[in-house]
């Protein structure tokens, strides 16, 4: 399975970030996202970042990361999962989430 992981900027130059989230460090590219800061959150996949996150963002990815960990290895989440799943959102929500217009009649 691939899957992007969120992970913020220690240091930079033109065309490469050295990244660090979920216990690693990474050295990625950047042409994707353009020029960041130590400090930016980023999206990365396959050792290139491909998305800028806000920090707010990046801890609800991590928050679906962990619970999927942990179902992978047989735990049963319980409770509130920290943020609010794709599944419960709005067709509104969903479309500023993926940056598609939403569709007439769906602005709940």
């Amino acid at each position: 399975m691939c899957v992007g992981l969120p992970m913020q900027v220690r240091a930079a130059d033109a065309a490469w970030a050295e990244v660090e989230g979920r216990g690693e460090w990474r050295r990625v590219r950047t042409a994707l996202v353009g020029a960041v800061a130590a400090g930016d959150w980023l999206l990365v996949h396959l050792d290139s970042a491909v998305e800028r996150l806000t920090a707010a963002r990046a801890a609800e990815i991590d928050a679906a990361l962990d619970l999927l960990q942990a179902a992978l290895g047989g735990a049963l989440p319980s409770g509130d999962a920290g943020f609010e799943l794709p599944s419960a959102q709005s067709a509104a929500a969903l479309a500023r989430l993926t940056g598609q217009s939403p569709a007439s009649g769906d602005e709940r």
